[in-house]
């Protein structure tokens, strides 16, 4: 018997996502599925995409007991053309996995920060285009209620698993309870059509879910376990290998860069037909450029060049090689702004490791530490700045360089991952190869006093960052969601 799979509204009409039918041909196989579904479900089918085998089908097309044909809704109703992908998918129900960090956290908080910005960002772009998000987060506070409203389309769902004030790195012990609570969850809902897991943590949940539940599994990784041993920060070999299988058995890995696709086939060799390239949006809205002399006046800065980190007090970010950057500046009366917290088990020593080097500095070269803000707030400290340090040891995409750009503000990063491929090197930012303070100081110096250098550079950057909308993030990404759709669910390797 050939199997019709159904998915979004027309899914929830019939009550099934899979139905064995016997037929002969694509007409025969849909004629006995409207007289065992009814009239609801008959009257949608004109209106449907049908795909055989992964590919776009007609009525008349035979088919075989080996065969899958697939029937998906448009969002509006009305007839649909074949060729084109829809741009809004009403219907469309979407499991959002983020185990470790919520839309909700401040960034820069714990373990927040560009991931749960894209959580957030991701799920309203979908939501505002007729998908539906459920977003699934670890409860990490007694005080937060079930299910949280974000916007309409987007409800964010706290799961009880484990105890309030794990870290990150405890959080592999308790994976299969978050799944098995979620799983639960799930079939309380409305048909989920496609979950897409962020993270190796939620990709862990996800590889179970889409066998329990036979859903199509979609990864974005965010960060990579063998790049960032690469980068010198040792790995948990549960990770190497739970990153392995999820790769395996995803039906799509997201990359959010070129870089980040190269690394996912070298170094796990994966299979590059499944990986696609989704890059980061900015919120334009809120990161724009503005006039310098008013934001610092507004933030109480002093006088004098103003640099820039905003991130996780982390070695992985850089913000030691940023202090001691400043240390090494030829000017003077140079300020350095970090925006951010410690997180993970690594904070509070590295918290103090960076404070005692901001101690040590001359007295005309000052770092100022301040706690993470919100993006109203955010914008104000790009546009005070002169330049914005990147300096992170491993970086999937580079969510605060593009930021950066989008305010009018050079960023001055390190040559690793999506910045290579972010940061056009001397057009819309400098990329610095290696970590050496003294190559980062030289440029801010030389770029300080070539003030027109700066401001080519700044424009360059700002009409770059125009192309980067969480809109086309998510336009992508239901392109991803329909194509895995109309395939037969990969198997694991």
């Amino acid at each position: 018997m050939a199997t019709l799979r159904l998915f979004a509204s027309i899914r929830e009409i019939a009550g099934t996502g899979s139905f064995e039918i016997d037929g002969g041909s694509v007409s025969d196989v849909i004629a006995i599925a409207c007289s065992e579904f009814g009239e609801d479900f008959t009257a949608l089918v004109p209106s449907c995409r049908i795909w055989v085998n992964g590919n776009p089908a007609d009525m008349a097309d035979s088919v075989t007991s080996q065969d899958e044909i697939a029937l998906l809704p448009p969002v509006s109703g009305g007839s649909v053309n074949l060729d084109q992908i829809e741009t809004s998918y009403t219907g469309l129900h979407i499991a959002i996995l983020s185990m470790h960090t919520s839309p909700l956290a401040q960034p820069g908080t714990g373990d927040s920060g560009g991931m749960n910005v894209y959580i957030r960002e991701v799920a309203s772009a979908l939501a505002h285009r007729g998908a539906t998000c459920t977003v699934y987060v670890r409860k990490w506070n007694p005080e937060l209620p079930r299910e949280v409203e974000l916007e309409s389309g987007v409800r964010i769902v706290h799961i009880e698993a484990g105890d309030y004030g794990l870290q990150k790195e405890e959080l592999y012990n308790i994976v299969d309870v978050f799944t098995d609570e979620v799983m639960k969850d799930i079939q309380t809902r409305n048909l989920v059509d496609i979950i897409h897991a962020n993270y190796w943590l939620s990709g862990i949940a996800g590889h179970k879910l889409k066998h329990e539940l036979n859903i199509p599994l979609v990864t974005t990784f965010h960060t990579l376990g063998e790049t960032k041993k690469k980068s010198g920060f040792p790995e948990t070999s549960e990770r190497l290998l739970a990153e392995s299988e999820i790769i395996g058995c995803s039906d799509v890995v997201v990359a959010n860069s070129e870089n980040e696709r190269e690394q996912l086939h070298e170094l796990y060799s994966a299979n590059v037909d499944r990986i696609k390239i989704v890059p980061l949006g900015v919120e334009q809205a809120f990161f724009s450029p503005g006039n310098q002399h008013a934001a610092k006046a507004a933030l109480n800065l002093p006088d004098g060049p103003i640099l820039l980190f905003i991130g996780r007090l982390q070695s992985l970010k850089g913000v030691d090689v940023a202090i001691a950057t400043l240390q090494a500046m030829k000017h003077e009366h140079v300020t350095l702004v970090v925006v951010g917290g410690a997180s993970g088990i690594e904070g509070s020593s590295y918290e103090t490791e960076i404070h005692n080097m901001a101690d040590e500095l001359q007295p005309n070269k000052k770092v100022l530490f301040v706690p993470p803000q919100p993006h109203h707030i955010l914008s104000s400290y790009y546009r005070a700045a002169n330049f914005v340090l990147v300096p992170s040891r491993s970086e999937s995409f580079g969510l605060v360089a593009l930021e950066a750009a989008a305010c009018g503000v050079p960023a001055i990063a390190s040559a690793v991952g999506g910045l290579e491929n972010l940061v056009e090197h001397g057009k819309t930012g400098i990329l610095i190869k290696g970590w050496n303070p003294t190559d980062f100081s030289q440029t801010i110096d030389h770029l300080l006093s070539n003030p027109i250098k700066s401001t080519e550079i700044a424009m360059n950057a700002v009409e770059k960052a125009k192309n980067y909308t969480w809109g086309k993030t998510a336009e992508k990404l239901l392109e991803i969601y329909q194509t895995v759709l109309s395939k037969s669910l990969v198997e694991c390797r």
